[in-house]
């Protein structure tokens, strides 16, 4: 069986209507923002049209986005029985992308989770456990189109370079992901996953698990970062687990160095539990990097060891690169303080590099704003605690889904 969009996808969505949950810089009549109109920064509610029904996203606009230059572009993938903003919060992309100037768009699964206003995605090709979602696959919808459909509506409705799309995932979205890239879509320059990689629909062969080879047939090599941690308990490390999961991380890991046509084994190196391993050797140019947490569960990872000293060095301003530094380990094959998204977005930069250590430096964005953020930041900390957004006072009005949110798979 070819992994493919579900029978029934169209290939285009209607256009795009945005709510009043974040406002145009638009003349009356307009409909739209694209290159040449700015937009409000902070974080918006939108909503597409993908096969006839009105599908949910949340997008987040950096306060230097200007509708001139053409900005990268970031999808996030909620867990289940989370939702787009609560799956922001928990990730940081909205953090990420004040501070580095890119658009983040957060989609919504079609299926209902546990408690309202929580969702989670229909993954194809694999069984829905009802002890997740109670309700199984039943009402589930044609995924793989409203991606396309998003990511499409994206390119026409916003001022962005096509050439710069990156995805991130977590648990069920990470799943969701890698189906959309395993169905042949070949949107994305790069992806991240945090506790979800797979490598097509598992089967058991001969008393062992792995993906089934026929059922992920990517278009071209692409450079992927995975995150995983060994007590995870949901999406065991090592493989088991529900139906959809049984095979482990680094049965996928090989997988797909087999499918980028990757050399070598790697090269690990491990500093404060984190084992760090790069691919750097695979086709056209793709690179493979994991970070496996020896204490990690199936919360998104988060800065523990040093994160008290860098906050706090990183509240003197231009003393903080040498503060920080100071803090952090000396003699460390490489930082392992970091928060996903950011070492995610360091590896989407520099996907044609080895060079793929993230900093803890904080740092303003390109337009100077005064939101802009870093891991070290006491706005990304604040915010992660109280469910607001760096770029607005205001609590979001939404049920947030924490760092370790029960059944978030």
């Amino acid at each position: 069986m070819v992994f493919a969009c579900i029978p029934g996808h169209r290939s285009r969505s209607a256009l795009v209507r945005l709510t009043a949950t974040g406002a145009f810089f638009l003349a009356a009549g307009s409909a739209f923002a694209a290159c040449g109109q700015p937009l409000a920064p902070g974080r918006h509610a939108m909503t597409i049209e993908s096969d006839g029904v009105a599908r949910q996203a949340v997008y987040y606009v950096p306060s230097s986005y200007t509708g001139k230059d053409k900005v990268p572009v970031v999808f996030d993938f909620h867990g289940s029985n989370s939702n787009p903003d609560g799956q922001l919060n928990r990730s940081s992309w909205d953090k990420v992308a004040e501070k580095n100037g890119f658009i983040a768009v957060a989609l919504q699964g079609s299926l209902p989770g546990k408690t309202p206003g929580t969702y989670a995605w229909n993954v194809p090709f694999v069984q829905v456990s009802k002890a997740i979602i109670p309700t199984g696959a039943q009402g589930g919808l044609d995924e793989i189109g409203f991606i396309d459909d998003a990511v499409d509506e994206v390119k026409e409705e916003f001022c962005v370079d096509p050439n710069r799309f990156f995805a991130s995932g977590y648990s069920g979205g990470g799943r969701m992901l890698s189906a959309y890239v395993c169905s042949g879509q070949d949107d994305f320059t790069a992806a991240g996953f945090v506790n979800s990689l797979r490598a097509g629909r598992p089967v058991e062969t001969d008393g062992k698990w792995g993906p089934d080879k026929a059922n992920c047939n990517p278009a071209k090599p692409i450079s992927i970062v995975a995150f995983a941690g060994e007590k995870d308990a949901q999406n065991p490390y090592a493989g088991g687990g529900s139906a959809y999961w049984q095979y482990g991380f680094n049965t996928a890991i090989q997988r797909w160095s087999d499918l980028d046509g990757c050399k070598g084994n790697g090269d690990p190196k491990t500093a404060d539990g984190v084992t760090y391993t790069i691919y750097g050797t695979c086709k056209n140019g793709a690179r493979i990097a994991t970070y496996v947490f020896e204490k990690g569960t199936h919360d998104w990872p988060k800065p523990v060891a040093a994160k008290q000293a860098v906050i706090a060095a990183a509240k003197d301003g231009a003393a903080s690169v040498t503060k920080v530094s100071a803090v952090l380990p000396a003699k460390s094959a490489f930082d392992a303080n970091v928060d996903p998204a950011f070492r995610m977005w360091d590896f989407f930069g520099k996907a044609d590099s080895t060079d793929l250590v993230a900093t803890a430096v904080p740092a303003k964005s390109a337009s100077g704003a005064k939101s802009g953020t870093s891991i070290a930041s006491d706005c990304a900390t604040q915010a992660e605690l109280e469910g607001t957004s760096c770029s607005s006072p205001q609590p979001i009005n939404m049920r947030r889904s924490g760092q370790g949110v029960q059944d978030a798979l």
